[in-house]
């Protein structure tokens, strides 16, 4: 059964450290872990981003970080996007891009948004709004392509 997810919103500063550890913990064990792709997710842009994390009781589920226009890429950006393995059949990430995309808007004042999302998740991203605008390209191993959302 779906639960609501209570949501936090904070700057790097502000995330307690066992906020920060949660997050980390959970974008290893998915990207690094789970999709099996080596690579360093602590890339110093963290410090610059907004993090939007959803919990249920006290349980980290959703995460994502925003960055305003020239941050990470020309334009507004959102990324590491990611659902723990168990709560992913519940939607979660669909909300997790709907309050990402709100809060591009209203605390950062964006509208154009870039990510590199990876390929099998197009569909996903394209209920969303975003359109693909490059070929596949390797990150990290892992086959993605760039889509933009204006």
């Amino acid at each position: 059964m779906k639960q609501e997810l209570t949501w936090r919103v904070s700057r790097f500063e502000e995330l307690t450290t066992t906020e920060l550890y949660d997050i980390l913990h959970l974008r290893c064990k998915i990207f690094v872990l789970e999709q099996d792709a080596p690579y360093l997710d602590m890339d110093y842009k963290d410090q610059k981003a907004l993090h939007l994390h959803g919990y249920i009781d006290g349980r980290l589920v959703a995460y994502c970080r925003l960055f305003r226009a020239g941050d990470y890429f020309s334009q507004a950006c959102i990324g590491r996007v990611v659902v723990a393995t168990e709560f992913r059949k519940y939607g979660y990430g669909h909300d997790l891009m709907r309050r990402a995309i709100e809060l591009e808007e209203s605390a950062l004042g964006e509208t154009k948004i870039t990510i590199s999302a990876q390929q099998y998740l197009k569909k996903f991203y394209e209920s969303h709004g975003f359109r693909q605008t490059s070929e596949m390209y390797l990150e990290d191993g892992l086959p993605h392509i760039e889509m933009k959302k204006e």
